[in-house]
């Protein structure tokens, strides 16, 4: 692998150690606003060391808190995203009639629509919450995967082996499932370890704009609530910096590891890329 990819690895696996483990030292008096008793807006100090937010709670303890709502969003929607556009690309791509073109229509049509404004009305009919978020993403962010592994779908089709698997009597279902999914899987592969990366940009957007749970801890949320606190105004840097840094650290870490599986699965592709 990549020593890049090895970097994004080892990024991805300190936010989940983090992640796992933070119930373990993070109480939850640490993180309720009424019963956390810090000093407000403290700069960085030997007591804490990423300073405190508006209501006295450690930005360090937020953060790594944070990590498990974003990440697990994160991760649930890019599995949601790749489930419905691998359903849809195989679908397309094995039925080349009128039912594979209407598929198609359908995928251009939220192609063109725009994802953030689409994103933003979902999440708003669905109410606040970490799952209207999820569901939200995962809609608006599906067609990719989709066209990825129509094509892919369609190459794999046209090989000798799968007329020697129709030769012998195998249907539709055994075709897509037992011969054309395994081919397509390492394109899918690939594709959720940078689509995660979309899922948590996208999670931190909607968040910020106000669309996620207000009692949950985001790195999303964190920034919403410092934005609306007057934090910068302040010239708390400290507050806004912590959870930015957070976002894109672990993008940075996803993208590093999906290209460098890529480079792993299909050197060809990156070198003419």
């Amino acid at each position: 692998m990549k020593r890049s990819g090895l970097w994004g690895a080892a990024v991805l696996a300190a936010f989940a150690l983090l992640a796992l483990t933070a119930p373990l030292y993070i109480g939850a008096d640490q993180l309720d606003v009424v019963r956390v008793d810090g000093p407000r807006l403290a700069p960085p100090s030997g007591a804490y060391p990423l300073g405190t937010d508006l209501a006295g709670r450690s930005i360090l303890h937020l953060v790594i808190w944070g990590s498990r709502e974003s990440l697990g969003i994160g991760l649930i929607a890019t599995a949601l995203t790749v489930l419905l556009g691998t359903a849809v690309g195989l679908l397309a791509g094995h039925f080349q009639g009128r039912a594979g073109q209407a598929l198609m229509h359908v995928t251009d049509w939220f192609i063109a629509l725009p994802s953030l404004p689409l994103a933003i009305s979902l999440s708003a009919v669905l109410g606040q919450g970490a799952a209207s978020i999820t569901i939200a993403i995962a809609v608006t962010s599906w067609t990719a995967t989709a066209r990825l592994v129509r094509a892919q779908t369609l190459a794999v089709t046209a090989r000798p082996f799968i007329e020697r698997a129709r030769a012998l009597g195998a249907g539709d279902r055994q075709v897509m499932l037992r011969h054309v999914l395994p081919n397509v899987m390492p394109l899918v592969l690939v594709s959720s370890t940078l689509t995660v990366a979309s899922a948590i940009l996208s999670e931190a957007t909607l968040t910020f704009l106000g669309l996620g749970d207000p009692t949950s801890v985001t790195w999303g949320s964190m920034l919403q609530t410092a934005f609306s606190g007057g934090a910068v105004t302040a010239g708390a840097w400290w507050y806004l910096m912590p959870p930015g840094l957070a976002i894109l650290l672990v993008v940075l870490g996803f993208t590093l590891t999906g290209r460098a599986v890529e480079h792993l699965l299909n050197p060809r592709m990156v070198q003419h890329a």
